[in-house]
């Protein structure tokens, strides 16, 4: 079974926190070839890092902002990066032909986790669950007995 973070998943890893911890030891307990990220979420992440380097306003937050882009740069690069490959984006067309409204980017995550057999793990289940034949699962929450 492959599980692909969305973005959100990610960030919470990042960011650490009770949330966080939840998803990172779940994820550690897989191997590694059972889990990566989508290159939209990289995608989404580096807008991210540019948008903090553009918003510096000193030669200092310039710099943080850079350490803080390359600090990340490492984290995601330690993941498998799944692609948008030609597949994915013929499932992603017809999804949207078929009326599935979600946000474009995460159209694009779903076709990709679709693509390749796939379960998202994201703490957005109320818009993935509109994807037919998409398993979703949020590992950021505590598990329920």
């Amino acid at each position: 079974m492959i599980y692909l973070l969305d973005t959100d998943h990610l960030s919470l890893w990042q960011r650490g926190g009770e949330e966080g911890i939840r998803v990172r030891n779940r994820i550690r307990q897989l191997a590694p070839d059972d889990y990566g990220i989508t290159v939209v979420t990289y995608a989404e992440q580096a807008q991210g890092w540019l948008a903090a380097v553009s918003r510096a306003k000193s030669p200092e937050a310039e710099v943080r902002a850079f350490g803080q882009m390359q600090q990340s740069l490492r984290f995601c690069t330690a993941f498998a990066i799944w692609g948008f490959t030609e597949n994915a984006a013929s499932i992603f067309t017809r999804l949207r032909q078929a009326g599935v409204r979600i946000g474009t980017q995460d159209l694009r995550i779903a076709s990709i986790a679709l693509a390749n057999g796939a379960t998202l793990l994201t703490c957005n289940l109320s818009d993935f669950e509109k994807v037919p034949g998409l398993t979703v699962e949020d590992w950021s929450r505590e598990a329920s007995n």
